[in-house]
């Protein structure tokens, strides 16, 4: 498709979307009088001031006593996004719901994300004007499809993506927020064909809109973005197009709605692994699981009338449990990241280079006070600690290294990693038509729904559908609707950005030095806020840990990381290693694998205190996480010979 041939199209588009809106019915369902009583009593329940997470223990004895005679309506297999989402929805629709992860939740794919929470059409609108034909398998046809070709279907899918993003930052301020995004043009028909394109995406977006596009001159972007460079492929800058797009934390975001559906009463259990599925003797139709406690060695049955599998990349191994012979619904995708320093990128401006050596998209970020730059996706096989290769670190490298005018140094890697996204497939299919970025539910074998494929963006929305499909297999009785997109997840609800002020101003930070004197600290606004934005209206909680245990200290120099956080986790938010706590109750291995590593004694000291370790577990604490940080590849892990990467480990 030429140039002239997409710009033609977008007018003739414009006018097709203006009306399809409402008739795609993208409109806000209306709560019955029953749902606006009970989600006043569910909000009661997971905003309450005393309130606290049942303990582990009594989590697992709810598990325990689901019996074949008295089971429970939905146990949900994966403590990812979506399996906590789909957990958080069951509860608050008045069923009897657990949930097991086998690790700790989003401990895999959703704490491995771009931290982006993104519309469909602005990805599809930069991979669809730089790929080519034969790299644009798993995206670029729904731009084509949706705008140009006037698919409803498509078109339904952008809308989707758009409104779950809204609902996304609503439902979690303290943990999302709406971020800027930069595309530099060396060409000006670059600049009409994206300036035309965001345009008809504020069009799209409609009331879903986080803040209308722009077009800024050479100039002014400069100014926005110091680091960018001003010639690029001998080209001048003409000038920039900015949108404004989601941005996330996103295992604090998982840790959160797992907290929530617990608080609401779901009886949920990390480092739980299921072994096997129990199975009705006459009709096959599976009737629960076989259970190992991972911490303890303990094994159990627990029994449901439905499960759901929404075990991400590893659903596929979830069915095969049921079904030796279950065909392949998984193929599997990766994206590498990695996390520079702050001067990389200004605080509050992203940057997207929509066309690389081999056509992806890379985005740099600014994420947590450092810059995170990362590729889209790119075939990979499953593992449960993917490593990125040198290779892709390097790309990322080269790409960025074109629009900055900054020495990029592979010296400056401060972590690196993997994620794998579960693009859902038809086994069935002959080519890659099949492969779709929407989800996928199915029940495939008689009591178990398998809910998988979509994004982190829109893992509400897959819950919803996954807990309608398990209410009609199993035949459950709610007590009402869908409620989710009325409910905020624990600490948002009442968050507002100045929030961190009364941390700063009420409490101090007591910490004690290395001779065992107890000193008064400054609560700055560097810990206030941070603790603001990663607990909401919890974090006076937490504030509280640091004032009267003498837990004031940070962690990690340079970072706002508090020993307080460490003992509040253990207790509230059923952290229960030293892995759990560095990168996914704080996120110190995403953002410096090596801090995380000086770190680590500290951090499992307190745990150590708080769940009551012998000196054999924590040593088995420290070398587990050492090996996990190994997986992430900051320049200390990488091998270097007089200042030049040697190309080891590719």
């Amino acid at each position: 498709m030429t140039t002239a041939t997409r710009l033609k199209g977008f007018g003739a588009a414009i006018v097709a979307v203006a009306g399809a809106y409402g008739a795609l019915g993208f409109r806000d369902p209306v709560l019955s009088e029953n749902d606006r009583g009970n989600i006043y009593s569910i909000r009661s329940k997971i905003n309450d001031v005393n309130a606290v997470v049942p303990s582990r223990e009594v989590q697992e004895s709810v598990l325990m006593a689901a019996s074949s005679v008295n089971p429970l309506d939905v146990l949900v297999v994966g403590g990812g996004a979506t399996g906590c989402g789909v957990a958080l929805d069951a509860a608050s629709r008045g069923l009897h719901v657990g949930l097991v992860e086998r690790e700790d939740f989003s401990s895999g794919t959703s704490s491995r994300s771009t931290k982006l929470i993104h519309g469909e059409a602005l990805y599809n609108l930069f991979c669809n004007f730089s790929r080519s034909e034969t790299l644009h398998y798993n995206g670029v046809r729904y731009l084509e499809k949706a705008v140009f070709n006037f698919d409803y279907g498509q078109l339904r899918l952008v809308f989707h993506a758009l409104k779950e993003r809204k609902q996304v930052i609503e439902n979690a301020p303290h943990l999302c927020q709406a971020l800027p995004c930069m595309t530099p043009c060396f060409d000006w028909y670059e600049v009409v064909y994206y300036w035309m394109g965001l345009k008809l995406y504020d069009l799209v977006a409609a009331r879903h809109l986080l803040h209308l596009s722009r077009y800024y001159s050479a100039q002014e972007s400069i100014e926005l973005f110091p680091t960018l460079a001003r010639k690029g492929n001998d080209k001048s800058l003409k000038g920039t197009v900015v949108y404004y797009d989601g941005q996330m934390n996103d295992s604090r975001l998982n840790v959160g709605l797992a907290c929530t559906a617990a608080l609401a009463g779901a009886a949920v259990l990390n480092h739980a692994e299921v072994i096997d599925f129990l199975k009705d003797d006459v009709t096959e139709r599976i009737v629960g699981v076989h259970i190992r406690n991972k911490l303890t060695g303990k094994e159990f049955d627990t029994y449901a009338k439905v499960v759901v599998n929404a075990a991400g990349p590893f659903c596929d191994s979830v069915r095969k449990l049921a079904d030796k012979g279950a065909q392949s619904m998984i193929c599997p995708s990766s994206g590498v990241h990695i996390v520079l320093p702050d001067y990389y990128s200004p605080e509050g401006m992203g940057l997207i280079v929509p066309k690389t050596k081999d056509g992806r998209v890379v985005f740099m970020l600014p994420w947590l006070g450092r810059t995170i730059a990362g590729t889209t996706d790119s075939s990979t096989t499953i593992t449960m600690l993917p490593e990125p290769r040198e290779s892709e670190i390097q790309f990322i490298l080269d790409a960025i290294c074109d629009y900055l005018n900054v020495k990029v140094r592979r010296t400056d890697v401060l972590s690196a990693w993997s994620g794998i996204r579960p693009l859902a497939m038809d086994p069935s299919a002959k080519n890659t038509e099949s492969i779709s970025r929407d989800h996928v539910v199915c029940e495939d074998y008689p009591g178990l729904i398998t809910i998988t494929g979509g994004k982190w963006t829109t893992y509400r929305s897959m819950a919803e559908d996954a807990v309608n499909a398990a209410i009609k297999s199993g035949k459950l009785s709610p007590t009402n609707g869908c409620l989710t997109n009325h409910l905020r997840i624990v600490g948002g609800d009442g968050w507002d950005p100045a929030s961190f002020t009364v941390l700063a101003q009420q409490y101090v930070r007591m910490k004690k030095a290395n001779n065992g004197e107890v000193v008064p600290g400054v609560m700055d606004s560097a810990a206030a806020k941070h603790l603001s934005h990663a607990y909401g209206t919890l974090a006076e909680r937490v504030a509280a840990i640091a004032q009267n245990e003498n837990l004031g200290k940070r962690l990690a120099h340079g970072y706002p990381f508090l020993e307080a956080e460490v003992a509040y986790c253990a207790r509230h938010e059923y952290c229960e290693s030293a892995v759990d706590f560095v990168s996914r109750r704080s996120r110190l291995a995403f953002l410096d694998t090596d801090a995380a590593g000086r770190a680590l004694p500290r951090i499992i000291q307190i745990l150590a205190t708080e769940h009551k370790w012998n000196e054999s577990r924590q040593k088995e604490e420290l070398h587990k996480a050492e090996v996990f940080l190994e997986t992430f590849k900051s320049s200390k892990n990488a091998h270097f010979l007089d200042g030049k990467h040697t190309g080891l480990g590719l």
